[in-house]
C-alpha cells in the first residue's frame, strides 16, 4: 500500500465510497456488462428486466431473475467488508449501483442502495415486506395473492427520491471519495460526480484505466488487493 495514499485515507473524516459490479466480482457474481455477463449473452435482458415487461409477463419476468439474479453461495469478500468497518465508524458512506445484498451481509452502517435490493421484497398489492425464501417459492403473496417484486430499480422506472437526495448530501459533504469497481458511465449515478465537495479528493481503484471529467488520482490494481492491504 503505497504510504501517500494510506495517510490519504487516515486522513479522512467523510469518505463516500462509489461502487459497482466489480466490487461483487470478486465474489463470484458475473458482470453483467463484462464478456460473459448477462446483457452479452443475453441481448433481451435489458427488456426482461424493465417494468414493462414485468407488468405484461408477471411468470417471465419472476423466472429470468431467480435464473439470472439471484448467487446464493455468493459471500461478502475484504472489498465489502473493509469499507463496512470504515463505515462502522462512522466515517464512510457506501454508495453503490449493486443489487445482491453482499454490503448489507457485510454489516455497512451508512448504505445507500443507489438501485435498490434484490433480497427486499414486497407485496404490490398490500406493500408488506415478504423474506426472501417466499419470494423465491411463488411470485405471488401468500396473504393475499398479490404479485411479489423484488425492491430494485427496473428499466423505464425512476430512481427512488430519497435515494438521490441522500446521495447528494454525502457527495457535497465528503473529504475523500473513491471510485471502485464501476466506469462512472452510467446515469444517473455517473452523475453524483458533479454534487462532489470541490474540495475533496478523489481516488479510483479500478483494473481498467478509468476516464473522468474531473481530476482524479487512478490506482490500476485488483481492488481485492488493494483493500487486503488498505489498513482500517
Amino acid at each position: 500500500m503505497d504510504a501517500t495514499i494510506q495517510k490519504t485515507f487516515d486522513d479522512a473524516n467523510k469518505i463516500v465510497f462509489l461502487t459497482g459490479a466489480g466490487v461483487s466480482t470478486a465474489s463470484g457474481i458475473p458482470d453483467f456488462r463484462s464478456a460473459n455477463g448477462l446483457y452479452t449473452k443475453n441481448r433481451n435482458a435489458e427488456y426482461y428486466l424493465s417494468h414493462r415487461y414485468f407488468v405484461s409477463d408477471p411468470d417471465g419476468f419472476y423466472e429470468f431473475c431467480k435464473k439470472n439474479l439471484y448467487f446464493p453461495d455468493a459471500k461478502p469478500n475484504i472489498i465489502h467488508q473493509k469499507q463496512a468497518a470504515f463505515t462502522q465508524q462512522d466515517r464512510a458512506v457506501v454508495i453503490t449501483q449493486n443489487i445482491d445484498n453482499l454490503y448489507e451481509e457485510a454489516g455497512t452502517k451508512h448504505l445507500i442502495d443507489f438501485h435498490g435490493n434484490l433480497f427486499h421484497v414486497y407485496c404490490e398489492k398490500c406493500h408488506e415486506t415478504v423474506p426472501i425464501s417466499e419470494y423465491l417459492r411463488s411470485r405471488l403473496h401468500q396473504k393475499d395473492n398479490g404479485p411479489l417484486r423484488p425492491d430494485v430499480v427496473l428499466y423505464d422506472e425512476g430512481i427512488k427520491q430519497e435515494n438521490i437526495i441522500n446521495s447528494v448530501k454525502a457527495m457535497q459533504q465528503a473529504d475523500l471519495i473513491v471510485i471502485v469497481g464501476t466506469s462512472m458511465k452510467v446515469y444517473p449515478f455517473a452523475g453524483l460526480l458533479e454534487y462532489r465537495n470541490p474540495n475533496a479528493k478523489v481516488i479510483a481503484v479500478n483494473q481498467q484505466l478509468l476516464q473522468l471529467p474531473i481530476e482524479f488520482q487512478m490506482v490500476q490494481a485488483d481492488a481485492t488487493t488493494f483493500f487486503a492491504d488498505l489498513k482500517v
